[in-house]
């Protein structure tokens, strides 16, 4: 954590010194955000903290997808259906929003590369991580040895219960499934979202020991972070965020 406890880092990415990775905490703008890149003022705070011009900031806007797109410069126009974008240019900070979802951040310590990932169930069977991997690979010659990925605040296993739908999806996507489902005393599924994205991850060729999972629930953690599922769809959102300094 920042000393002013106005954003998290991660220990994983420590040490790099033109890296700038984050995600914001429910008081980081001293407001309650709804929509968060629907909301100018609230951009603009946040470019602020992290004095950044506002335009350098990029959302796209999420619908559960698996695309990722790559930037090779700021965009012209909004980015839709999009969950995750990728780049190695400097100076654009790649952003996802959550509230529940899991935001995941890659950074290509060689090549300089980064990434940012935003994986609900949806995202995650349709393993997004792993299409965002193999577009570092193939478009920049990333090796996966040098990849390193922080899986950041999301809903945990204990709290997510789903249904056949979902339990479905995961045996025919998430490699060692077996880790990532667990049944309650009613005989109801559970699935983790962190480990799933972690065998993904790990699946790809990234090496475990460059990955961290940061474990912390939004949903439990209710002075800490949203919650859709605690608190509604409509709620705010915490940002994900990973750049290259220039």
């Amino acid at each position: 954590m920042d000393k002013d406890q106005a954003l998290i880092s991660y220990q994983i990415f420590e040490g790099f010194d033109k890296l700038l990775a984050f995600t914001t905490l429910k008081n980081t703008l001293g407001v309650e955000s709804i929509r968060f890149s629907n909301t100018p003022d609230n951009k603009q705070k946040l470019a602020d903290i992290l004095k950044l011009p506002v335009e350098n900031l990029v959302f796209p806007k999420q619908t559960h997808t698996n695309c990722v797109l790559e930037l090779s410069e700021l965009p012209k126009k909004p980015i839709n259906e999009t969950d995750a974008l990728l780049t190695n240019q400097p100076g654009l900070c790649l952003c996802v929003q959550t509230a529940d979802c899991v935001p995941v951040l890659l950074f290509d310590s060689e090549k300089k590369v980064v990434a940012a990932v935003h994986a609900g169930w949806r995202g995650t069977v349709g393993k997004i991580v792993e299409v965002a991997v193999q577009k570092m690979l193939r478009n920049y010659d990333s090796d996966p040895k040098h990849i390193f990925a922080a899986i950041g605040p999301s809903i945990s296993p204990d709290i997510y219960e789903v249904g056949d739908e979902v339990v479905n999806a995961a045996h025919k996507s998430i490699p060692n499934v077996e880790k990532t489902l667990s049944k309650n005393s009613s005989g109801k599924f559970h699935f983790n979202l962190w480990e799933a994205n972690r065998q993904l991850l790990i699946n790809s060729g990234i090496p475990d020991k460059n990955i961290q999972v940061l474990a912390e629930c939004s949903f439990m953690e209710k002075d800490k972070y949203y919650s859709a599922r605690r608190e509604g769809v409509n709620t705010g959102r915490m940002v994900s965020g990973i750049m290259i300094k220039a």
